[in-house]
């Protein structure tokens, strides 16, 4: 039995979509160059349940892409709650926010379009839940801007953490992109104030949780 029909099996007997969702999920499938970036069913699901476990008062996404996945992660928020989300790509901003207003979610989203590298030292917050999908060789520079600002107890996950399997080639035959997330993935497993769990769902989903006692 394929991958495919695997996934088909998995998306047949999960919750659907709501409408807003669908809609973004087939406008972005016919417009994007690269849909498969947009996060789907099962991952937005996934997303919705851990926010909504959490219930984080507030949280970090860096990569909106359409804003697909922030939409998930708001519905868990707390009262008050706030995601501040980051899009590199500037011609995202037209759709990310027509669908952030037809989720009716405006008022608990502060989109920034720009790069991370420069927004995150701009966000005096500190995060209970941060969701990484963004470009793969800026990984562990993200990782390392954020850890010190998210919560004892808070967590990261950070997607594509198996890149289509290309984490098992040898170093040197790696690209750069896949350099980028075996080198996070080292250093999130040698990192003592963490501990994590890489979950082979998708292409891959590391979730790290800071430890208690970590200071700020």
């Amino acid at each position: 039995m394929g991958e495919e029909t695997l996934s088909a099996y998995a998306e047949a007997h999960t919750t659907p979509e709501t409408q807003v969702l669908h809609r973004l999920n087939r406008e972005t499938h016919l417009t994007k160059v690269y849909p498969r970036m947009l996060a789907g069913l099962l991952q937005g699901t996934f997303l919705r349940f851990i926010s909504t476990m959490i219930r984080p008062a507030r949280i970090l996404e860096i990569g909106t892409f359409t804003g697909y996945s922030a939409i998930n992660l708001a519905a868990g928020l707390a009262e008050g709650g706030l995601i501040h989300t980051i899009e590199a790509d500037p011609e995202q901003e037209e759709i990310i926010r027509r669908y952030f207003q037809e989720a009716g979610m405006t008022n608990r989203v502060r989109l920034h379009i720009g790069k991370a590298v420069e927004v995150i030292p701009t966000l005096e917050e500190n995060w209970d839940l941060v969701y990484l999908d963004a470009d793969k060789p800026s990984y562990l520079i993200y990782y390392q801007m954020i850890i010190g600002r998210i919560r004892p107890g808070g967590f990261l996950l950070a997607d594509n953490v198996l890149w289509n399997g290309k984490v098992l080639e040898p170093k040197e035959k790696m690209d750069r992109d896949t350099r980028g997330i075996d080198d996070f993935n080292k250093a999130v497993q040698a990192d003592e104030q963490v501990e994590n769990v890489l979950l082979p769902f998708r292409d891959g989903i590391m979730m790290v949780r800071k430890k208690a006692g970590q200071t700020l």
